[in-house]
């Protein structure tokens, strides 16, 4: 089984580069492992936010055990007569939370009602925007088109039995929602990689979190995937390779699904509409909706024209300068400040929001 676009067309970029030695999807992962968006991964919520517990995951190792995963469905996959590119497979996992804001899909929600019905804030579609747009101080990372498709058609939160790329180049910049599937297949392991990747790692954050016990999970979970993330992460990927192997489409068996889904019922349930949960998003919409209104007036009051940032200085306006100062060309035709206010926050690290906004909160030493 190959992929319905043909090579030029998966590797097409903004601007014609050169791969060197490096091929053209390995240039595409080191690119997005350099940038300063994937550095700040470390430091933004998966589920538990801003966690001092160095075992508990954040985006960071999310985006890696996305990677991992999408590359062995591929790999088993091509062991059974398929051709698939394991390389764009693992660049597509890496980059595709980049533009995941803050606090989680709970940033994103705030931010999203923040921006109105007119630009709607999606994460897959902020990390197109980084990827493309925003990084290297708004010249973006110059991805190959497979990439870029995969990122943005990512959709984490849909959880479909299976999956058939599009196979079509669309216009990247065009897309409005979630409803598009990816046009390669390596896109659509993505996909599944994504859902795999989390569900089982949320259980073991939990566990660790105490939010729940092992005999909490569903037995029938506990019995046919596992009640550990390696042992559901094993399952989930065999069965899709197992079921996909002699198929046109990527997809679970019924009886794996129907777990599949028991899973993520449980999962919403207990964790992510957990009430301890419940508590801290409260205080993840007060912090960003005061961030948010803070810029806006600054900005309204002072347009481009900030202070000047200085290493001595790290407060709020001064780096907000910096950025504005950074970004002048890219943002010279932009109209509405709400997209620039998001495009900021949404690249700030869990930690550099709590320090903000004790900025705006806690009085200075007067000595």
């Amino acid at each position: 089984m190959k992929n319905l676009l043909s090579e030029a067309q998966c590797l097409q970029r903004t601007r014609e580069i050169d791969p060197e030695i490096r091929g053209h999807y390995f240039r595409d992962q080191t690119a997005i492992i350099h940038s300063m968006a994937f550095r700040r991964l470390k430091h933004k919520t998966q589920v538990f936010f801003a966690p001092e517990n160095d075992h508990v995951c954040t985006r960071i190792e999310h985006v890696m055990h996305v990677a991992t995963i999408s590359k062995t469905i591929c790999k088993g996959l091509n062991l059974n007569g398929w051709n698939l590119d394991t390389e764009a497979a693992f660049a597509i996992g890496l980059g595709h939370d980049l533009g995941h804001s803050p606090f989680g899909h709970e940033g994103e929600y705030i931010l999203s009602q923040k921006l109105g019905k007119t630009h709607a804030f999606m994460h897959e579609l902020n990390s197109y925007r980084v990827v493309e747009y925003l990084s290297n101080k708004g010249l973006g990372l110059n991805l190959t088109y497979i990439v870029k498709d995969g990122i943005i058609s990512h959709n984490g939160e849909k959880f479909e039995q299976y999956l058939l790329p599009d196979g079509k180049v669309k216009n990247l910049d065009k897309i409005t929602n979630r409803l598009i599937v990816p046009a390669t297949y390596e896109g659509c392991a993505v996909r599944f990689a994504d859902k795999i990747a989390y569900l089982g790692r949320d259980i073991e954050d939990a566990l660790t979190a105490n939010f729940i016990t092992i005999n909490d999970i569903p037995q029938n979970v506990r019995k046919y995937l596992g009640e550990r993330n390696s042992n559901i992460i094993n399952t989930l990927v065999n069965d899709i390779i197992e079921h996909s192997k002699n198929s046109e489409q990527l997809g679970f068996s019924d009886s794996i699904y129907e777990l599949f889904l028991e899973l993520q019922r449980f999962n919403y349930k207990h964790i992510y509409e957990n009430t301890k949960l419940k508590a801290y998003k409260k205080q993840a919409v007060i912090i960003i909706n005061t961030l948010f209104d803070y810029l806006s007036e600054l900005y309204d009051k002072l347009g481009k024209e900030y202070p000047k940032y200085t290493e001595q200085s790290l407060k709020l306006e001064h780096t907000f300068g910096k950025y504005m100062e950074e970004m002048d060309d890219f943002y010279k035709n932009e109209l509405n400040p709400k997209v620039i206010i998001t495009d900021y926050i949404a690249g700030m690290t869990d930690l550099y929001v709590l320090d903000a906004i004790k900025q705006l909160t806690i009085p200075a030493p007067i000595f």
